[in-house]
């Protein structure tokens, strides 16, 4: 058993940081051991799990088992030497990568290194870069910084410079549909979840095991399916919305109330006099700030993966109208999508792929999601008329 087992199809990856893992035990480390990586790949390829394993790779005596006290507390997200960092809202900002650094100048508690993996470093701003960049040009001698994003065109060239890239890659239909038969899926739901995911492995876990994500993603395409006037595009894209946020309240609503619960208990529930209510006020207040920058955030995030869902859909759509020869991603609505084809010419087609990258690209620029979930919907229905 390894640490690196649940890297699906990045065998490339696993080989490259199992050397490094090895080096890093040694005194002095080995080569191929450096204090900050950038893990690279498309969304879905599994770049923070593959920090992650690193991570637990770096604090375990055996470099990786998998089995042992540290390998376990990593990977459950609770060694105090790895620290998972993901941003709280659409961004990190400048405060957040300062109080990062601070945290990183401090040395393991029981561990060899300190391990700090930075998910979405895309998401930093020019000026959190910039104060990561001292951190990464001058480290902690017991600190390691591994950053996660999709390309290493996401961060200044000064920080990405001094990191050791490893690229994932998409991994293969056939491996992902493995992978979750080894987890218990039957092979049936496991082939459907893998070709739907388009490789992502997260999503095709969710498909595979969670009957409502399957049910919405089915409710989705058939609403865009059955898009026949302006009342009905601009019903769908408020049940898009509501369907986003009713996701996100199920992901985040049993979390913030632990959040508050605990906090409320750390500044004396109950206590009196007017200092102690003033702190407790500016605290819940800066509490609830996060919690809607987070929600805001999960918001976006389940509507891009919905977006993801509209692109595949077109793109079978292009590809039997194209009589391309590969396989579908919607292959158990072939019909639907033959009739969708026939009704349609591929420029209207590439119209609607365009529509929906838009439509992406504007909820990365904080455009607010009714607006840009309307706009889209509008141009799915009519392309031709949309543009005019």
């Amino acid at each position: 058993m390894s640490v690196f087992d649940s890297l699906v199809g990045q065998d490339h990856v696993v080989e490259v940081l199992e050397v490094a893992a090895h080096d890093a035990a040694i005194e002095p480390a080995g080569p191929t051991m450096t204090h900050a990586w950038l893990f690279i790949g498309p969304p879905g390829s599994g770049r923070s799990n593959a920090a992650i394993a690193f991570g637990a790779a770096l604090v375990c005596p055996q470099a990786g088992c998998g089995v042992c006290e540290d390998c376990v507390a990593v990977l459950s997200g609770n060694h105090p030497d790895v620290e998972v960092v993901r941003p709280e809202g659409l961004s990190y900002k400048t405060e957040e990568a300062r109080n990062l650094v601070g945290r990183a100048d401090m040395a393991p508690t029981r561990a060899r290194w300190h391990v700090i993996v930075l998910e979405d470093a895309d998401r930093l701003t020019e000026s959190a870069n910039n104060v990561l960049l001292k951190s990464i040009e001058e480290p902690a001698s017991r600190t390691v910084w591994l950053l996660c994003a999709p390309s290493v065109e996401d961060l200044l060239p000064t920080v990405r410079s001094r990191c050791q890239v490893v690229g994932l890659r998409t991994p293969a239909t056939d491996a992902v549909a493995a992978f979750l038969q080894s987890q218990g899926v039957d092979p049936g739901t496991a082939a459907f979840a893998a070709r739907a995911s388009m490789g992502h492995i997260g999503r095709a876990r969710a498909l595979a095991t969670i009957e409502s994500v399957r049910n919405r993603r089915h409710d989705v395409l058939i609403m865009m399916r059955d898009l026949s006037d302006l009342a009905s595009c601009m019903a769908a894209a408020g049940n898009i919305v509501e369907a986003a946020k009713a996701d996100a309240e199920a992901m985040l609503s049993e979390r913030e109330e632990t959040e508050r619960s605990d906090m409320l208990l750390a500044l004396g529930a109950g206590a009196e006099g007017k200092g102690i209510k003033r702190v407790t006020k500016a605290a819940l207040k800066d509490l609830e700030d996060r919690q809607s920058a987070r929600r805001n955030r999960a918001v976006r995030d389940e509507l891009d993966r919905v977006l993801v869902d509209l692109l595949a859909w077109f793109r079978d759509v292009l590809a039997l109208q194209e009589e391309a020869p590969v396989e579908l991603v919607n292959e158990e609505m072939r019909v639907d999508l033959e009739r969708m084809a026939d009704e349609s010419s591929t420029a209207d087609t590439l119209l609607r792929i365009t529509a929906i990258r838009d439509a992406r690209q504007a909820l990365s620029m904080n455009v607010a999601p009714q607006l840009a979930m309307e706009a889209m919907v509008v141009k799915l229905r009519a392309p031709r008329l949309a543009g005019r």
